[in-house]
């Protein structure tokens, strides 16, 4: 099985305010299996333009990522996300090919 990703490019224009929704995406997270990979760390910007956070969130399939997006429990975080921050989000499924070798 092919896992998820959730790409989110943030910028947290009320930082009290967005520790609400931090609260509450919680529950569907742990529901649909979500692992954090970056949470809005130090990062270097090579090439284009990112949002001041990069979060990166792993799911165990495709299907969970885009159920978690879809679920009753994230629809009333993201509410509490709205006009709290500027969020651009991209679910992406992994790949599980080849991979280069040396």
């Amino acid at each position: 099985m092919t896992k998820g990703y959730w790409i989110a490019m943030v910028d947290v224009t009320d930082p009290e305010g967005y520790k609400a929704y931090v609260a509450a995406d919680r529950e569907a997270f742990r529901t649909y299996g979500a692992r954090f990979l970056t949470r809005g760390g130090p990062m270097d910007v090579l090439e284009g333009a990112v949002r001041s956070r990069v979060v990166v969130i792993e799911f165990p399939s495709w299907q969970a990522a885009k159920d978690c997006y879809h679920s009753s429990e994230y629809t009333a975080a993201m509410a509490l996300r709205a006009g709290r921050s500027i969020m651009d989000l991209a679910i992406v499924e992994g790949y599980d090919g080849v991979q280069p070798t040396d």
